[in-house]
């Protein structure tokens, strides 16, 4: 390979903790963000949690100079809350909302409301083609008895399907956002492994920020021990991942993150702590690749095969779990349903009495009777909206498991036609930036 141009570019991400009238110190906040970022002029702000676009808004107005190009990516009932800011011209954008994200009833959390999605930009590098990715993901909140876990490991796949599948004609990926998963959870090893994305800070030649690069740190003072569980420290679950094409390496020359709260302000710019990188661009050539360097090339794509079924065996397995879940709570809705159909029509087999007996009384109160009769049609009512949602997450639960089944197929047709040569080593890794068509199967 010979290179022939590059160029740096400096890439930002932050979630913003941006509820209204709910965050702290929500208005101060984003103006510490806004001057940051006026103060910095990174070349792509990716944001998380800008639920109003109010405040996108008016971060639009304030960065007008230093980014003028933007975008809002709307979703659900409030927003999905993520948005780019960007010094170079976005041509296009599209946003995909995950197939599955939360319940409603769990309006404490709030995640099925906030609509999470993935948002793409395209835009130019000088003369490359960049898709630009921000995503947040559905949030852990009991790492032990984790009952999203199934929803989010879906979220992961649709996640890599969505990559994959749009960003076969760039020269440059860019992935930034909340994943809230740990570095080795199921959901960010199946995103990586599928996709080839390098993890800035695993790829980062200089680092400076919190240690072992935590994002959601215990010296944060809007962070309970509560939040973090066992992890006395914190927890690293926002990322900047990337990857390059035939046509272009991508190198991290530098990352660093914030440290709780800034200096000369009273609280931090958020919850989480912001990532910025710098990336080095690099233009190449293809030269034809010696015998020696294709074998080895072979070797890795068989390797990075194997852990890729491994890998979606298991997510199929935790996907198996959700649909199990899924069953027995949909069988307890119209369980539940029924019973409540059953005496209302009781009730309503009461009230016929006077009818069918002239002259005979009510045998219960009216108002008692009114009452129960409303409580029934109630039970009815949300036990039908909740047997439609469960056989909706079914739906979504059973399509992402059979599309796992195809690329599980896919994969181990792929391993057959490699020659057994070299035993698959699963701590031996190849670099990530070998091409990903190599290992990627096709659906």
């Amino acid at each position: 390979m010979a290179n022939i141009d590059s160029a740096s570019v400096r890439v930002f991400s932050l979630n913003c903790w941006g509820i209204r009238y709910l965050s702290k110190h929500c208005p101060q906040r984003y103006a510490m963000i806004g001057d940051m970022l006026c103060k910095e002029e990174h070349d792509i702000v990716l944001l998380q949690e800008v639920w109003s676009e109010k405040d996108y808004l008016s971060l639009k107005k304030k960065l007008a100079c230093s980014h003028p190009h933007s975008h809002y990516f709307k979703s659900g009932v409030i927003g999905s809350g993520l948005a780019i800011f960007s010094k170079h011209r976005i041509h296009d954008t599209f946003v995909y909302r995950y197939s599955l994200n939360g319940y409603p009833y769990m309006a404490h959390h709030g995640d099925w409301f906030g609509g999470k999605a993935v948002g793409l930009a395209i835009l130019n590098i000088g003369s490359l083609t960049a898709n630009v990715y921000v995503t947040h993901l559905h949030a852990e909140y009991c790492r032990d008895k984790d009952s999203y876990l199934p929803h989010r490991v879906v979220q992961a796949w649709e996640l890599q399907q969505f990559i994959r599948h749009t960003s076969a004609g760039a020269d440059v990926v860019i992935v930034g956002g909340d994943l809230n998963m740990h570095p080795q959870d199921l959901g960010n090893r199946l995103l990586r492994t599928y996709t080839g994305l390098r993890d800035s800070y695993l790829e980062t030649d200089k680092f400076d920020g919190c240690e072992d690069g935590l994002t959601l740190i215990a010296d944060n003072p809007f962070i309970t021990k509560k939040e973090l569980g066992p992890f006395e420290k914190g927890i690293r679950i926002d990322y900047i991942l990337f990857k390059g094409s035939p046509k272009a390496d991508i190198l991290c020359d530098f990352m660093c993150t914030t440290k709780g709260s800034v200096p000369d302000h009273p609280f931090p710019y958020s919850d989480h702590e912001a990532l910025a990188v710098k990336l080095r661009l690099k233009t190449k050539t293809l030269t034809d690749a010696g015998s020696d360097n294709q074998s080895k090339n072979q070797d890795s794509a068989a390797g990075k095969v194997a852990e890729l079924v491994d890998i979606v065996t298991e997510a199929r397995t935790e996907v198996k779990v959700g649909l199990h879940c899924a069953q027995r709570m949909r069988y307890t809705a119209a369980r539940t349903g029924v019973m409540g159909l059953a005496l209302l029509i009781l009730e309503l087999a009461i009230a016929a009495v006077p009818w069918l007996a002239l002259g005979a009384e009510q045998p219960f109160p009216r108002t008692s009777f009114y009452l129960l009769a409303a409580l029934c049609f109630a039970i009815l009512l949300t036990t039908s909206l909740l047997y439609i949602f469960y056989t909706m997450e079914l739906k979504s639960l059973q399509g992402a498991e059979d599309q796992m089944r195809l690329a599980v197929g896919s994969l181990q047709e792929k391993l057959r036609g490699f020659p057994l040569a070299q035993p698959h080593n699963p701590q031996r890794r190849s670099p990530e930036g070998q091409e990903p068509n190599a290992f990627e199967p096709e659906e």
